[in-house]
């Protein structure tokens, strides 16, 4: 089966799911519209994002739509669990922030349908695939905030916390203390990992574990 067959038959479903579970559930109008924002929320993934982020993004395409009306169109495709909304929370659990959240797609495969697959966006699908793989077994998950620093997830279950950063790859010092910095940032005891595509493993600085993702998706349940 080639991609282009695949592709099509992903397509086919998502707008299936669409016409289905959002535009007939809810009597959407602007259908457009709301192709446009799921497009829009498929390459933003991982990226802390707002209504009034999209509504100015809106405008600089010659499309006017109050932010009140995107709000409800995100409801509509979240309580539609075509994708979910994760907010943004101090790393110490004290304080939830109104403003900015992370999009996650509930399918992988939709997602890449909506967006097209491309080698540029692995780190944003890296990162979708573990947000969905502490769902799936039962984490509380938020992104949370150190000062000026963010950390992809702040997970909880039975009690128990881990701080989770997804990167591509380790391969650049940049990159390197970027992803540990803002782990040893948070000054508690509890389990923090960096996960990426790199197939080594073992790899530890000042008590943060670097996971590969193929082994934190068989160990971390």
């Amino acid at each position: 089966m080639t991609d282009d067959v695949v592709f099509d038959y992903l397509k086919n479903i998502y707008q299936a799911i669409l016409f289905r579970d959002v535009v007939s559930r809810f009597q959407v109008r602007n259908v457009d519209f709301l192709n446009r924002l799921t497009k829009y929320l498929a390459g933003e993934v991982g990226n802390i994002i707002s209504a009034r982020s999209i509504h100015k993004f809106l405008k600089s395409q010659n499309i006017n739509l109050s932010v009140s009306a995107i709000l409800k169109y995100l409801d509509y495709l979240t309580i539609a669990i075509f994708i979910s909304k994760v907010s943004r929370t101090d790393v110490y659990g004290k304080k939830v922030f109104e403003v900015g959240e992370k999009f996650y797609f509930n399918d992988i495969g939709l997602r890449n349908a909506i967006a097209g697959f491309s080698p540029f966006d692995l780190g944003k699908i890296i990162e979708n695939v573990v947000y969905l793989h502490l769902k799936i077994h039962g984490f509380n998950v938020l992104v949370g905030k150190e000062k000026d620093k963010e950390i992809d997830f702040v997970c909880e279950k039975n009690g128990e916390k881990m701080y989770l950063q997804v990167a591509l790859r380790i391969t650049e010092k940049q990159t390197m203390e970027r992803e540990f910095g803002n782990l040893l940032s948070i000054k508690n005891n509890y389990p923090k990992f960096v996960i990426t595509l790199d197939e080594y493993s073992g790899t530890s600085y000042e008590g943060i574990q670097h996971v590969p993702l193929r082994k934190f998706l068989s160990e971390i349940n």
